[in-house]
């Protein structure tokens, strides 16, 4: 008859979508309890698996002692085990990390070699004898961890208390978000019921002596703090346990509204995403659904607030993040990549030409004279005799002016903008053609008085303008 942790163990897997019955699994067994007992109900359960175990080289003969358990083990369930040494304190010292973070990289670079094939590849072709016995048809395609209740209780409680999200709130998921391949099936267990099961089964386990210190923040939880809790409230972790299901469901439920806001609020256009600022202004709760908007843009939680100003500020004021920027445009807020290319200046030596720069594509031709008159403003016809090369394409400029096709009076580049109601972005998109200092051609908006084509049987430069973006 099977245990029922066993049993749970197959309920929790089936229920959880995690693996198939059949499908080759790696366990990450250190020698503790919990890995241990992973370990038994894994084989009671009938799973096919093979055991990976870290040495960090911590604890001197004790992680050498620890490494020979886990070996013994692997004889005795007659399966392969890889095994892995770390020099954990260089590492944490070369990255400027703490052991326990340098520890977990560690861990989850190997495993994600392993997932890949690549670490268990390579030890079929030296034929190392710890893995001789895999099978091609053999290799782990999901890599177990023995996380449990308890781990996800002091989970949800660490993020807590150092502030999170919904998402925070749901402490360790059984699925990896970020490496697929990781499965937690143990989530489901309490640490009393491994330890019931330990000692029922006479499975036989090894102490780490670091657990019993609080130096490192989960075992002040696991330690002080959870047990402090309990004798105020007997049920603590039961609740906690049963809070975590809740709040994973809230997120569920938190989600769809935000997807129906953004559906709501989000113009998508070209690489920019434009939101109407009174309809955002409307939307209630502000602050979150705002947040949840800006930050896939590399916005954190604090900038928020600085968006809000903004939407609240003359147009023009903006706030970045490192890829983007947020940027009041009259009644709209404009999310937009950060321009990375800086303005240049190229030199376009002779008529019929074909210049490709940051924005897109310049096609020069001389011609003796055109027939017809084209209004497309990527098009510029140009009075022939009237420019003299070279010319430069550049960038606009603060300060810079001409003189609009159809006026005798020049303006500034940044009042015309205005005029053409152009936003900060794409202000930010605008090229020029330059003939000894004076503008001949705003690209793609408007040319020079002073040197239209003023006879249509006159020689003429004939420049069309191909954009990259496709919202200019």
């Amino acid at each position: 008859m099977e245990p029922d942790l066993v049993k749970q163990l197959k309920h929790f897997v089936t229920e959880q979508q995690l693996f198939q019955q059949q499908q080759p699994l790696l366990l990450a067994v250190s020698g503790g309890v919990d890995s241990v007992v992973l370990c038994d109900i894994c084989h009671k359960a009938g799973y096919q698996f093979v055991i990976a175990h870290c040495n960090f080289k911590l604890r001197g003969i004790e992680s050498d002692n620890d490494e020979i358990f886990v070996k013994n083990l692997a004889k005795n369930y007659g399966v392969p085990i890889l095994v892995q040494p770390f020099n954990t304190t260089a590492y944490a010292t070369e990255n400027k990390k703490s052991i326990q973070v340098a520890a977990r990289e560690l861990r989850y670079n190997w495993f994600e070699q392993i997932a890949n094939n690549a670490t268990v590849e390579l030890l079929i072709q030296q034929n190392k004898e710890e893995v001789a016995t895999i099978k091609k048809n053999q290799l782990p395609t999901c890599i177990l961890t023995a996380h449990h209740a308890n781990d996800s209780i002091e989970t949800l409680l660490m993020n807590f208390f150092k502030g999170t999200g919904i998402k925070g709130l749901q402490g360790i998921i059984p699925k990896h978000q970020q490496l697929k391949n990781i499965i937690r099936p143990l989530l489901f267990a309490t640490k009393q019921q491994i330890m019931q099961y330990a000692s029922e089964n006479n499975v036989a386990y090894v102490e780490d002596a670091s657990n019993a210190t609080d130096k490192y923040t989960r075992n002040y939880f696991r330690n002080q703090l959870i047990p402090s809790l309990t004798t105020i409230f007997p049920k603590v972790e039961d609740n906690l346990k049963d809070n975590l299901q809740r709040f994973s469901d809230i997120e569920v439920l938190y989600n769809q509204a935000i997807q129906l806001h953004k559906k709501n609020l989000i113009v998508t256009k070209s690489n920019e995403v434009h939101i109407p600022i009174l309809k955002l202004q409307k939307t209630q709760p502000i602050t979150t659904v705002l947040y949840e908007v800006i930050k896939q843009y590399g916005f954190t939680a604090h900038q928020t607030k600085d968006v809000l100003d903004v939407i609240n500020s003359s147009t023009g004021k903006f706030v970045q993040s490192q890829t983007h920027q947020a940027i009041k445009n009259r009644n709209w807020l404009i999310i937009a990549p950060i321009q990375s290319i800086k303005a240049s200046t190229i030199l376009v030596q002779h008529p019929n030409e074909v210049i490709q720069f940051a924005a897109g594509k310049l096609t020069i031709q001389s011609l003796a004279n055109t027939a017809t008159i084209q209004t497309l403003p990527t098009v510029a016809q140009l009075n022939a005799a009237a420019i003299q090369f070279p010319l430069l394409l550049r960038k606009w400029k603060q300060g810079d002016y001409f003189y609009p096709l159809g006026m005798q009076k020049k303006k500034k580049l940044s009042k015309f903008f205005i005029d053409q109601k152009l936003s900060l972005v794409q202000k930010e998109k605008i090229w020029v053609l330059e003939m000894d200092k004076k503008i001949i051609w705003v690209i793609g908006l408007r040319i020079d008085n002073r040197f239209k084509i003023t006879n249509i049987t006159s020689p003429q430069l004939l420049i069309t303008f191909e954009s990259l973006d496709a919202s200019i």
